[in-house]
């Protein structure tokens, strides 16, 4: 795979119930503010369907097969579960990566369901979140050194 650019984006996919929701929101936020890194979103939350799930089903699994990695905040699953878990079981099957984030704000373990089917779980943190795509996208190196300057008197 070839490095993240303006020419070569990352396609991220970022779990919805066709509403989008304020974690959905609060992705791209936290993406936007990273620095040098490129995305297309190809996750559709407003597309509408008339409501019938097998519809539905079948747009879930067009938006997931375009992306190259799938983002799931653990948030959504408490109120949307069978859909989130529809969305992890089609990313398994299509072998996307899934990368899920910790609840936001709140000190609460991630379900185990969505535990066992991540392939990352992180923290709500604009490095964190780039570098776990980065990582599970294309398989890039993310290490990185802190350098603390200093001068001696």
């Amino acid at each position: 795979m070839s490095s993240i650019s303006q020419q070569n984006p990352v396609r991220v996919f970022v779990s919805h119930v066709f509403a989008p929701s304020d974690d959905y929101f609060r992705v791209f936020e936290y993406l936007e503010s990273s620095h040098n890194f490129y995305y297309r979103n190809c996750s559709d939350p407003e597309r509408q369907l008339g409501g019938n799930s097998e519809a539905m089903k079948d747009e879930l699994r067009k938006q997931i097969n375009l992306a190259e990695v799938v983002i799931v905040p653990a948030g959504q699953y408490k109120h949307n579960e069978p859909w989130i878990d529809f969305v992890l079981n089609c990313a398994k099957g299509l072998e996307k990566p899934i990368i899920v984030l910790e609840f936001f704000g709140i000190k609460e373990k991630v379900p185990v369901q969505l535990e066992a089917l991540a392939d990352e779980v992180i923290e709500w943190n604009e490095r964190s979140i780039a570098y776990a795509i980065r990582r599970q996208a294309r398989h890039e190196d993310t290490t990185r050194w802190d350098v603390i300057d200093f001068k001696l008197d």
